[in-house]
């Protein structure tokens, strides 16, 4: 279908995880034009960490299993028709979300001091605490077979298992106490939820919702309201905008965040936003 619609492209294949940030770079080197990516969010977060920050454009064929980021640009949700679209789709600049902390960037819990600091650029949505540590017990398998519903009964088992450890949040003089909180460039979660509703891809800022119990009956009404889109009615759910964010555990526990998806590391991170930082193809209803 992409050369049908007069588009030379050459197929790369990824052969497992973390190939696509270099295939993404090399391809820049030799020169590309353009970079497609099929795939879910966690592949267009490699991709994005292979181009970024960059002027070589970005186009999206959907693959995976929320497509975040490509329900919130208003894109065909399967790969064929979004690359029969592909041509009528216009460039835009957008800001990234970036992440910076102490530790690897392996999903395991690191004992030792930090020694060097990472960094990772991420286009929709950073969980930290209680979804982290979700998407650090799932199995690989279950979301491959499962998808989302593989991740909503994790959940539950973990609703019964998570201490919920709280962390600090500190952004613009302000601190608040979370148990879970995401800090989000686009408006949905998991692919439909809507826990940041007033997050703009297309604006440079963060927007941080939090949820500060520790009590397993107090989240099962915030996952009622979040289903009801009423979660910010409850007077300890907050929302925020920001541009930076530092985030520590308030004790000795391990707490986890996750950048589109896929684990990434341990607190203590800095989140803020890069402004200006990659060109996205989209259609023209989904870039105002």
């Amino acid at each position: 279908m992409l050369r049908q619609t007069g588009l030379e492209v050459e197929l790369a294949p990824t052969a497992g995880p973390n190939m696509a940030q270099e295939m993404a770079r090399a391809a820049v080197a030799r020169g590309a034009e353009l970079v497609l990516v099929c795939g879910g969010d966690g592949t267009i977060n490699e991709v994005v960490n292979g181009l970024a920050p960059g002027r070589v454009p970005l186009g999206i064929l959907p693959g995976g299993t929320a497509n975040i980021l490509a329900r919130e640009l208003c894109l065909p949700l399967s790969p064929v028709p979004a690359a029969r679209a592909l041509p009528h789709w216009m460039p835009r600049r957008i800001a990234l979300g970036r992440a910076r902390w102490g530790h690897g960037t392996k999903p395991v819990p690191l004992a030792e001091p930090a020694t060097q600091t990472f960094c990772r650029y991420y286009t929709s949505v950073a969980g930290i605490g209680f979804d982290a540590y979700i998407v650090f017990k799932l199995s690989s398998w279950i979301k491959q077979h499962f998808g989302v519903a593989g991740y909503v009964a994790e959940a539950l088992r973990q609703l019964v298992r998570y201490s919920f450890p709280d962390f600090c949040c500190r952004r613009d003089g302000q601190e608040r106490r979370g148990t879970f909180a995401v800090i989000q460039r686009t408006r949905l979660y998991a692919g439909w939820l809507h826990l940041a509703p007033t997050a703009d891809l297309f604006a440079p800022r963060l927007t941080v919702c939090s949820f500060p119990s520790r009590s397993r009956l107090r989240y099962l009404l915030y996952a009622l309201a979040v289903l009801s889109r009423q979660h910010l009615r409850l007077p300890d759910v907050s929302l925020d905008h920001c541009v930076e964010a530092d985030l520590t555990p308030c004790d000795s526990s391990t707490l986890y965040f996750e950048l589109d998806g896929e684990l990434a590391g341990t607190l203590p991170a800095t989140f803020d936003v890069v402004p200006d930082a990659l060109t996205v193809l989209v259609p023209e209803s989904g870039s105002s």
